[in-house]
């Protein structure tokens, strides 16, 4: 199957890339590189892979890629950490709708007039921002209030552009929900801004890299944000790839949506405790709770029964294995100056 990447140079694009080519399939990938600058990735030279350095809000270019492809993975979107929900509330919202219409456009021209015959859209968990009851069920978006956050506000709207395409124009889709995915290939992000952590300087604000990145500096006492009972799913970066990759294959995953995420629940103090005792030890542990942003939801649980029972699909990387990957790769990173 020849497929569309789109934003392929990014974290989640990364291992999904590599998945797709191990799997046998052809893959097409467009990226402006505007996360993280000019990266290179493991299979940038394999035969069945081409890259195109490409803004996917030309539809053109989009159409060119697109005409002889089976399917298109939905990726590319300004996506950042927590700081992100505040500092670019409306570039968040208003690019990624424009990177959204832009990729429906040319998805919908190839269906009518070439052969594409699925659209694969990777939304987010922020959809269940407002939820009251757990595990989240692939629905209750629909059923709680609508996403505090104009991210999560967004993700919403992609979904709904799924739901629309489908309705008028029988464009077939899959809607597809990754949680806190963690794994390597996250860098500094260009464009974001510094923030102090206690006496770290952070420009990530993702949880797993921030609190390595505290630690391994020496930060002690460690500062976190908020109580540290935040309730988050860990989901390792490989396991979230082959997950993707049957909801592109299947037939159970047309027209549906699915959660894809670890069933296993950690506090942020629980991963703060992990991190710490894997660079130091032993040593004592004592936190400094910062003040939450906003947007910092307290309690995100998957249910992940949908995704098992249709694609026979289960995230079985532990995060204690998962960050004997991440440490080491996050640690590098920091002391050649990318983090």
């Amino acid at each position: 199957m020849k497929i569309l990447v789109t934003g392929s140079a990014g974290f989640i694009a990364g291992y999904l890339v590599d998945e797709l080519l191990r799997n046998g399939h052809t893959v097409v990938g467009i990226d402006n590189y505007s996360k993280y600058g000019h990266v290179q990735k493991s299979y940038d030279n394999n035969p069945n892979y081409k890259f195109v350095e490409g803004d996917v809000k030309d539809t053109e270019l989009m159409k060119s890629l697109i005409e002889d492809c089976d399917q298109v993975v939905a990726i590319a979107a300004m996506i950042g950490g927590i700081t992100y929900f505040h500092e670019y509330a409306y570039d968040l919202f208003a690019e990624n709708e424009r990177i959204t219409a832009s990729t429906f456009d040319a998805a919908l021209w190839a269906h009518k007039n070439r052969h594409l015959k699925k659209i694969n859209v990777l939304s987010s968990s922020m959809v269940y921002e407002c939820v009251s009851h757990y595990p989240s069920i692939e629905g209750d978006q629909k059923n709680c209030p609508p996403p505090l956050s104009t991210y999560g506000f967004q993700k919403l709207s992609c979904e709904y552009f799924a739901k629309g395409a489908w309705e008028q124009y029988k464009l077939p889709y899959t809607i597809i929900r990754p949680f806190n995915c963690v794994g390597t290939g996250e860098q500094r992000a260009k464009d974001e801004k510094e923030i102090m952590s206690g006496n770290v300087k952070l420009a990530m604000s993702h949880v797993v890299p921030d609190i390595v990145q505290k630690v391994y500096k020496g930060q002690d006492p460690l500062h976190i944000l908020g109580s540290g009972d935040q309730i988050r799913h860990y989901t390792y970066g490989g396991d979230l790839a082959r997950g993707i990759r049957l909801c592109i294959e299947s037939e159970n995953a047309v027209n549906e949506d699915f959660n894809l995420s670890t069933p296993v629940s950690t506090t942020v103090t629980e991963l703060a405790t992990m991190i710490w005792q894997k660079i130091n030890g032993d040593k004592p542990l004592t936190f400094v709770h910062d003040t939450p942003y906003v947007y910092d939801v307290q309690k995100r649980v998957p249910s992940v029964e949908k995704a098992k029972r249709l694609l026979g699909f289960e995230a079985d990387t532990d995060l204690s294995t998962t960050l004997d990957e991440v440490i080491p790769w996050i640690t590098h990173q920091i002391d050649i100056g990318n983090i």
